[in-house]
């Protein structure tokens, strides 16, 4: 960040690439494994998100100038892993993927009323608003991201079709249909989830579901990296499937289906990294050059992450009872034909 590392070839990215493959396969000094306890026995001091707190993180990262995210973004500022049904598809294709087989899994139907928890700028609300008839009621914690929600709403004559919130998930009322929330799981913290999930319960009439979509990590529990936690997203935490499901189950919700998605968030940041050195010059103009030199080094960092380190991102679809969703799973998985028909 602070410009002190000259690479006389290569990329930063190509750097991390051989420093994080050889970590991920185990190269790694008894300094780091006992920085690593450390961290881990400290965490909860870290992910202090209660209501204060919470909108304090969100507002460290997300509410950063609008112009910075169309940098690198596709058109409907998917801010989550894409799903990259072919090798050929663009990021713009691989986000209505994503949001294609999240409206499956949620089995949508006409005239249901869907919880966003986490809804960042709208896409995924304007989705299911407008393909789906679905009514959708968005909550975020992000001002900025809140105000643009809403007049795209208004743009897209969908006003009357959702509601975006500036509110904690804690805090809403009510009953629904169906709940989703993608990567917003991050922000919640280990110490956190039972109340998460209990709430989730809460929410949904006693035929709904959810499908939760976050970023997790394979190898168990662990910490936040320190850099990342610092300077890119303070209070978050990407969980272990082990640390979640004690809390789902306590919670009485039944786990109808979990699907791993491993190295489609890689594909997702190397398109980000990539289309943000693009216009990287527009960065400048808009902060500096160590702002830019922290960014993309996040976005190499998160790419070898998926790459080399255990990183992977997961959808859990839950349920309030045992008969609230079809038997088999055929109807997750639109096919790519579909998704491309419905996206046009």
């Amino acid at each position: 960040m602070d410009g002190r590392l000259d690479l006389a070839e290569g990329s930063i990215a190509d750097l991390l690439d051989v420093l994080m493959g050889n970590l991920g396969r185990g190269h790694v000094g008894p300094f780091m494994r006992l920085n690593a306890v450390l961290r881990y026995f400290a965490r909860r001091l870290h992910q202090l998100n209660g209501r204060v707190g919470a909108r304090r993180h969100v507002a460290h990262h997300y509410d950063l100038s609008e112009k910075l995210y169309d940098l690198f973004l596709d058109g409907q500022r998917q801010y989550s892993c894409a799903v990259f049904e072919r090798d050929t598809d663009t990021i713009e294709q691989a986000q209505r993927n994503k949001l294609a087989r999240l409206a499956a899994k949620l089995a949508l139907k006409p005239g249901d009323h869907i919880l966003d928890i986490g809804s960042g700028w709208g896409g995924l609300a304007f989705w299911m608003a407008e393909r789906h008839g679905a009514h959708v009621t968005g909550v975020t914690l992000s001002t900025e991201q809140l105000a643009w929600a809403k007049t795209a709403a208004t743009q897209r004559g969908l006003a009357r079709r959702t509601d975006f919130r500036l509110q904690d998930y804690r805090d809403v009322e009510g009953r629904f249909d169906r709940v989703v929330s993608v990567g917003m799981l991050e922000h919640v913290g280990v110490a956190h989830y039972d109340a998460f999930f209990r709430t989730l319960a809460r929410l949904l009439n006693d035929d709904g579901a959810a499908v939760i979509h976050a970023i997790g990590r394979s190898d168990g529990p662990g910490a936040t990296n320190p850099w990342i936690e610092k300077y890119i997203f303070p209070g978050g935490y990407t969980p272990a499937l082990s640390e979640l499901l004690p809390s789902i189950e306590r919670a009485g919700l039944w786990v109808t289906d979990i699907e791993i998605l491993r190295l489609h968030y890689a594909k997702t940041l190397a398109a980000w990294r990539a289309r943000f050195l693009a216009r990287r010059g527009e960065a400048l103009a808009l902060y500096d050059e160590r702002f830019c030199r922290m960014w993309e080094f996040y976005l190499a960092a998160s790419e070898m992450g998926f790459r080399h380190q255990g990183l992977m991102v997961f959808q859990i679809q839950l349920a309030r009872n045992v008969r609230a969703l079809p038997l088999t799973r055929d109807y997750m998985t639109p096919s790519p034909a579909r998704i491309r028909a419905v996206a046009a």
